[in-house]
């Protein structure tokens, strides 16, 4: 039996959870502390976080379904090309088979034999695998896509929302600042391990953009709330 762990089936949700944890993390955190720093009052500040996370949960849930539904569409329109042509020139397609295991260094007679021998075993699977790269570990899931990014979008929504809501109004910037940066730590970590990766990059480049974003929301704030005072 394979034994092997690899980390390819989970790609699909693992882009739409860390998507949605990061955005829903980066996003509410930008909304908070841009409202927080025009000072104003804590309900304020909790409506429009509440607002943002509602919002955002179901706009990246339809995002995802849309974006992943027109992908699965695609690879559908793709598997039932090749049904047609295993149907209609299944010589062709053999030989078409045949070329792609020798130009992966195979002689050309093994090459021949291999591909004979997949095509009895799995023609349809065998011809998606080799010529489209489409697999049932790869295929697109609309609705696992919509509902991962959209729970792991509340979630990561909910911790800038926590820290506003028990913060004093004083230390309520530099709670925020803290607890979503160390949030998004612990992401990047967590993700490049859910996907077996090393996690010291991820984990810089989740940072970074994070506080680059809440940096430059909350001089917009600033301004904004100087402006309208």
């Amino acid at each position: 039996m394979h034994s092997e762990r690899h980390a390819v089936h989970r790609i699909g949700l693992l882009r739409a959870m860390v998507l949605g944890a990061n955005d829903g993390i980066i996003s509410t955190a930008c909304l908070i502390l841009g409202v927080a720093a025009s000072d104003a009052s804590r309900s304020v500040i909790l409506t429009a976080g509440m607002a943002g996370l509602v919002a955002g949960a179901v706009s990246m849930a339809l995002g995802e379904y849309v974006s992943v539904s027109s992908q699965r569409d695609s690879e559908n329109a793709d598997i039932a090309k090749e049904k047609w042509e295993l149907e209609t020139m299944p010589e062709h397609e053999l030989d078409e088979l045949t070329e792609i295991y020798a130009s992966k260094g195979l002689p050309q007679v093994l090459a021949r034999e291999v591909a004979e021998a997949l095509t009895k075993h799995d023609a349809l699977g065998t011809h998606l695998a080799e010529e489209l790269g489409i697999s049932e570990h790869t295929t697109a899931q609309p609705m696992q896509a919509a509902v991962g990014s959209a729970l792991s979008f509340a979630v990561g929504a909910a911790i800038p929302m926590i820290v506003a809501a028990i913060a004093t109004a004083g230390a309520r910037i530099f709670s925020t600042l803290v607890v979503v940066t160390i949030s998004l730590a612990g992401l990047g970590w967590s993700s490049a391990r859910f996907g077996q990766s090393a996690p010291v990059r991820p984990t810089i480049r989740v940072v970074i953009g994070g506080l680059v974003a809440m940096a430059i929301t909350m001089a917009v704030g600033k301004l904004f709330g100087a402006a309208v005072a």
